[in-house]
C-alpha cells in the first residue's frame, strides 16, 4: 500500500475534483490549455499535492489529486483557483478585457473521495475526452440527407 507520512501520520487521502471556468466559456481547450495545467502542476507542487491524473476539458477540468490530511479540501481548491485565476490572467492579460474582472472560475466545485476506486476514476478521467467526442458524434444533426443528397425536412407534430 502506497502510503505518504507526516511527522506522526501515515496518509492516503485521494479526491477527484472537477470544477469549471466562469459561464463555461470554452477558453480553456483553445489556447491556454497548457498555460493552465502547468500552472495548477505549479502551485499543487507548492503545497506538496500530488496530481495522478488530470484532464483539461472544453469546459472544465477534472483532477484525481492526493491531498496532505494537514490541509482541507476547499482550502486546496480555494487555493488554485485563487492563484490560478491570478496567474492566468497575468499571463494573457487580454483575457481581462474579454472575461472581466479577474474571475476566470465559477464558484463552487465537485469533489468526490476516492477510496480503492483509483484505478477506476483515473480511466474514467483519461477516457473522458473520447467519450465526450463520441456522444458529440451521436448527437449530430444531420441537416443533409447522406443518402440522398437532399435538405433534411424537419417533422412538424
Amino acid at each position: 500500500m502506497d502510503n505518504n507520512s507526516l511527522a506522526h501520520t501515515k496518509w492516503d487521502c485521494k479526491y477527484h475534483l472537477v470544477f469549471a471556468p466562469k459561464y463555461r466559456r470554452q477558453v480553456i481547450y483553445k489556447d491556454i490549455k497548457a498555460d493552465v495545467g502547468q500552472i495548477l502542476g505549479t502551485l499543487c507542487r507548492r503545497k506538496g499535492i500530488e496530481i495522478i491524473e488530470a484532464q483539461c476539458m472544453p469546459d472544465h477540468i477534472h483532477m484525481l489529486v492526493s491531498i496532505p490530511p494537514k490541509y482541507s479540501v476547499s482550502e486546496v481548491v480555494g487555493y488554485l483557483k485563487g492563484k490560478s485565476s491570478l496567474m492566468i490572467f497575468e499571463k494573457h492579460a487580454n483575457l481581462k478585457y474579454k472575461y472581466g474582472n479577474r474571475h476566470f472560475w465559477c464558484r463552487g466545485y465537485y469533489v468526490d473521495t476516492v477510496g480503492k476506486n483509483t484505478a477506476a476514476i483515473k480511466a474514467y478521467i483519461q477516457n473522458q475526452i473520447k467519450e465526450d467526442l463520441e456522444y458529440d458524434q451521436m448527437s449530430l444533426v444531420e441537416y443533409i440527407d447522406p443518402f440522398t443528397g437532399e435538405p433534411v425536412k424537419k417533422n412538424k407534430k
